[in-house]
């Protein structure tokens, strides 16, 4: 069976919650306490837990989110389309990394 873990650290973590999610969760916890996405799985429980245990790597998955496949974030089931999600990990690392700052590019 094929490896479908991301291809850096923590990828098997990420792979666990999914990109979408990910994102989406944590525009929520940093951004607008009104998005609710991520809310739109079943398994929402045990993916916060992941992204509390895997905080170290949050910044380094934003940016590896902007460089992603969009038609392989568009397989989300959480109705979030790539260019959200892009956008989103663009307001996040911003907000949260390069407060002072535009990220780079």
């Amino acid at each position: 069976m094929a490896n479908h873990d991301f291809p850096f650290e923590g990828g098997d973590i990420l792979k666990n919650m999914g990109a979408t999610w990910f994102v989406s969760y944590a525009y929520y916890d940093h951004c607008d306490k009104s998005h609710m996405n991520w809310d739109n799985v079943r398994t929402s429980g045990m993916r916060i837990s992941c992204y509390n245990k895997s905080k170290r790597y949050h910044k380094q998955w934003l940016q590896h989110v902007l460089s992603m496949n969009d038609a392989n974030l568009s397989k989300n089931t959480l109705g979030v389309a790539p260019c959200v999600t892009k956008q989103m990990a663009k307001e996040l690392l911003a907000k949260c990394f390069y407060p002072l700052s535009a990220p780079p590019s």
